[in-house]
């Protein structure tokens, strides 16, 4: 379910807390036990999700690139072709046997600019929403990061109602979980 040794090693722990609270037949510390539990998968799931928005940001932002690379590669075409319309347009401008060869040319040289600017500018139109999706992932993964930070502190503040069998840290834990689920449904919004 996660990616890291260290939260893998949290989640046991949790469950040996809830193992020692099991035999405590305390309600606080049953209560605090199954919030624990709840804010562990709740945790997991909006690290999965930052994770998963972190690379969805790093293709976006890849493909962005790839799509300029291809408008930089269409815009050099364009140019190429901008010089061979030139040079056709002065040859056949001197006049002579291939003049209106030239002349063709040139306008073919033309009209391949043409479809040649269109192609760079849908590119960089692509480019753009590349661009914006990547500012998107990445604003969402920001917004997990914290979320997913407020909720693994909820789950050690809840630890220590455990510890000191007193609710405030419960409720603060409590508190911290409602802040991050919120934060991790404004990623969304």
């Amino acid at each position: 379910m996660s990616d890291s040794p260290f939260e893998e090693v949290e989640a046991r722990e949790h469950a040996e807390h809830a193992q020692h609270a099991a035999h405590e037949n305390s309600p606080l510390i049953s209560q605090v036990t199954m919030t624990i539990a709840v804010m562990a998968v709740i945790a997991a799931v909006g690290a999965s999700l930052e994770t998963t928005e972190g690379d969805k940001t790093i293709v976006a932002k890849n493909e962005a690139v790839l799509l300029q690379n291809q408008a930089t590669d269409a815009w050099n075409e364009y140019e190429a072709k901008s010089l061979k319309k030139n040079i056709y347009a002065l040859a056949a401008d001197e006049g002579g046997p291939k003049a209106a060869v030239y002349a063709r040319t040139a306008v073919q040289n033309a009209d391949d600019q043409k479809s040649i600017a269109a192609k760079a500018k849908g590119f960089e139109a692509a480019r753009d929403t590349k661009s914006e999706e990547a500012e998107v992932h990445e604003r969402r993964h920001g917004r997990l990061t914290m979320a997913s930070t407020l909720l693994h502190m909820a789950i050690a503040i809840a630890t220590l109602a455990i510890i000191l069998q007193t609710r405030w840290p419960w409720l603060t834990a409590l508190g911290l979980t409602a802040v991050g689920l919120g934060l991790a449904a404004w990623a969304y919004l």
